[in-house]
């Protein structure tokens, strides 16, 4: 199963936001599943999205290559429901579970 950090959680930082990776994978591998579910979310840090090297930012907390390219970022806004959380939770637990049993 992939190791989950969570990135700048003992720092403050916007509530709606998490930035994670799931080490031993790319961010792709995830980001497809939740695709193909209807799901949105992105890789990598917000100042470098669309950009396919490195996060300057995770760069910057001393992250490394190999971690930053499985980083994940989750934004929850004003329109975002209880139900679409619960969704994402399902899919994200679902994941592990395949990944745990592969």
């Amino acid at each position: 199963a992939p190791h989950i950090t969570i990135f700048g959680a003992d720092v403050p930082r916007l509530p709606n936001t998490t930035c994670f990776s799931l080490g031993g994978m790319t961010a792709e591998t995830f980001l497809m599943k939740l695709d193909l579910a209807g799901v949105a979310i992105s890789s990598g840090a917000a100042c470098s999205s669309g950009k396919v090297e490195q996060s300057h930012v995770l760069a910057a907390m001393g992250i490394d290559a190999a971690q930053s390219a499985s980083a994940l970022r989750v934004s929850f806004g004003w329109q975002t429901q209880e139900a679409d959380i619960h969704r994402f939770l399902d899919i994200f637990r679902s994941f592990i579970e395949q990944q745990k049993a592969a």
